[in-house]
């Protein structure tokens, strides 16, 4: 059931933040949304545009201003911040992204105490953590998009390879989202097969481990193909903003690889990074603890570490 506090808010409106709320209002699932930028007449016409569209989706009033348009959302999705430039990983952008969330965190606090936080801004696992120490939010309560996305680019590729629905192919990249994310192989399965059995008996005769191999490269590497080739990536991401938001909006108890706070798995402790979660009107409720390969462990261990580092560097 549609949750009848349905106002999400959304701060930045640039290419993510637009998309995502055009991608939110032909959903029908929000029937208020807020949309507030520096940029406050950018904010206007996006607003405007968006709501001349009203008479072809499900009720929905779309607005604009200042952070006191946060007051009575139930989301505030936040996408505000320096973008990535060619070249340029999502870790280079920490210290100028935390600078802003230290400015703009209290802000939105002020007007929706009650809200869940959706970080979305990059690098996202270390804002997230930044925004657990800035709000003093509830850990449930803050969450960022995680690899939603690069898990469902893997499960794409892979539906691509062996021809079948993307929905029927169950897979997860875990950890950072970025260059030390991991894929959690040994779980992947289309249609409750194991990945590895599937591929010897779908008679393509190929070696499926050097086919692994190409499609994990391509996921961790489309961000950055799809930046060179149009300067950022903005559809998909709006397309697995919905997702998430719909899971909390609709108290799904939606299993989902959000950003949350990990303590107490594997050895990990104090660090956001992406691990399957139960996503519902609560926020990210808990964890699950995914049996990982002893491969695939400390990769994981090799992505906190480079978190962590990076959160040792930066001011809070």
């Amino acid at each position: 059931m549609q949750n009848v506090r349905s106002k999400v808010a959304i701060i930045g409106t640039g290419s993510v933040g637009s998309s995502f709320a055009y991608a939110l209002m032909i959903s029908g699932s929000a029937r208020e949304i807020s949309m507030i930028d520096m940029d406050a007449k950018r904010a206007k016409g996006e607003s405007m545009d968006l709501n001349h569209g009203a008479s072809f989706v499900q009720p929905v009033k779309v607005a604009s201003g200042g952070y006191e348009e946060c007051e009575g959302a139930s989301i505030v999705v936040i996408t505000a911040g320096a973008k990535q430039a060619p070249g340029e990983t999502r870790i280079d952008l920490v210290q100028r992204n935390t600078e802003i969330f230290k400015s703009i965190i209290p802000k939105i606090s002020k007007y929706a105490k009650d809200a869940i936080f959706l970080i979305v801004t990059n690098p996202v696992d270390i804002l997230t953590y930044a925004t657990l120490k800035i709000s003093d939010f509830p850990v449930s309560r803050v969450i960022g998009s995680g690899t939603v996305l690069d898990s469902s680019r893997l499960r794409y590729l892979i539906s691509e390879h062996c021809r079948v629905d993307p929905r029927n192919v169950h897979a997860y990249i875990l950890g950072e989202h970025g260059d030390t994310e991991l894929p959690v192989w040994s779980r992947a399965n289309i249609g409750g097969i194991a990945l590895d059995k599937y591929c010897l008996a779908c008679g393509k005769h190929c070696d499926y481990k050097m086919e692994f191999d190409k499609i994990f490269k391509e996921v961790k590497n489309a961000a950055y193909k799809i930046i060179e080739a149009k300067g950022s990536t903005y559809y998909a991401v709006g397309l697995a903003l919905v997702k998430i938001v719909e899971s909390i909006l609709r108290d799904e108890n939606s299993v989902l690889p959000v950003s949350t706070l990990i303590n107490g798995y594997y050895g990990i402790n104090d660090v956001c990074l992406s691990i399957p979660s139960v996503v519902n009107a609560r926020g990210a409720e808990r964890f699950l603890n995914l049996e990982l390969s002893d491969i695939e462990q400390k990769q994981l261990k090799h992505s906190v570490e480079t978190l962590k580092d990076i959160i040792r560097k930066i001011k809070l």
